[in-house]
């Protein structure tokens, strides 16, 4: 299984991603404010391996505080990971716990919090790749026996910790003996299909046809694609998902083809607190990773670039939302809240249909 982050001796490391598929190369860290740049500059992403990186940069930085306003530091510490990707929830969840845990125990001595502070981020790793396991249980069974799924962006194990999600996924329907093949859509302007997605499944030796992001719609028109799974970045209350620029676009070309539309979304993706998917922050990255690829310019200098990362996929286009704790079904602001044991939570305002 691809190690996407670990800790290793009081240090993270973690392959980075801008460099794949062609060198395959393990940054090492011994500072949290590193941690924040590498999340900040995509050496590692995806929802579930932000997380992570985010809890363990938190293990890492709880090692060299002193003593003395160790609180202020930690704050400061939590707010700097925080501040690095807006969208994904998964960031503010692992955050989250961290703080819980300093909070529970505001007195222990120093090198015992540390101690407590680094096996929850131990355990936010190693249930991530559990999760993503369960994920797979579940969906598999919801694709065909043989057939051809789409996916967008990489929500696999380079996503996560390990497995991954929407591959998850694919993986079990694989290890079930399904005969099922996959088109990758290269997902620009950062290529994470392209580079990831492809990278994964070919040394997994699943069978994989990378496309450019608009011949979907054709493929769909043809008969080529049975169905469509993707990851979540943050799935709202009533179902509306925020996930990869594009995917809002593939939800309404798989609509008009009657092609299922999934979503693999761990439940600490699901964020209840955030009523539709209008409320979710859409992350506005640099137009450099539009005009530019690999460092190369490809368009005019000058010329205006715009670059949202995310786009929000009404919850009545999606067809199931696949979690670890079992398959949501519409109406989901009710069957999400049953699987996050919680109640459902009210209205407010205009929302997509759930």
């Amino acid at each position: 299984m691809i190690r996407t982050i670990e800790w290793r001796r009081g240090r993270v490391v973690m392959i980075d991603q801008r460099l794949l598929p062609e060198r395959e190369v393990y940054r090492v860290y011994d500072d949290y404010r590193a941690v924040v740049r590498a999340i900040r500059d995509m050496v590692v992403r995806g929802a579930p391996a932000i997380g992570v990186a985010a809890a363990m940069g938190i293990a890492l930085g709880a090692r060299r505080l002193p003593a003395r306003g160790f609180r202020v530091r930690f704050e400061r510490m939590c707010q700097a990971l925080l501040a690095t990707r807006p969208t994904a929830v998964n960031l503010a969840w692992a955050v989250g716990r961290m703080r819980r845990v300093y909070r529970e125990h505001p007195r222990e001595a120093i090198v015992d919090l540390r101690a407590r502070l680094e096996r929850e981020a131990l355990a936010i790793h190693d249930e991530d790749i559990a999760i993503n396991r369960a994920i797979g249980r579940h969906g598999a069974p919801l694709l065909p026996d043989r057939g051809t799924i789409l996916t967008y962006c990489n929500a696999g194990a380079l996503a996560t910790a390990g497995y991954g999600t929407a591959l998850g996924v694919i993986r079990r329907a694989r290890e079930t003996g399904k005969q099922i093949s996959v088109i990758a859509c290269e997902t620009r302007p950062f290529l994470q299909g392209s580079r990831l997605t492809a990278w994964e499944l070919e040394r997994d030796r699943i069978p994989c046809t990378l496309v450019t992001d608009n011949a979907v719609g054709h493929l769909m028109q043809q008969g080529a694609i049975d169905a469509v799974i993707v990851g979540t970045d943050r799935t709202a209350a009533n179902g509306d998902v925020a996930n990869k620029i594009g995917t809002y676009t593939l939800a309404a070309l798989a609509a008009r083809h009657r092609l299922p539309f999934y979503v693999a979304a761990p439940t600490s993706s699901i964020d209840l607190a955030t009523a539709r998917g209008a409320d979710v922050p859409i992350e506005e990255r640099s137009a450099d990773e539009v005009t530019h690829v690999a460092g190369r310019r490809i368009a005019p200098r000058g010329v205006r670039a715009l670059h949202p990362a995310f786009d929000v996929t009404p919850a009545r286009l999606v067809t199931a939302i696949v979690t670890e704790r079992g398959v949501a079904r519409p109406p989901y602001r009710r069957a999400l809240a049953r699987l996050l044991g919680a109640e459902a939570p009210a209205r407010r305002g205009r929302s997509s249909p759930s």
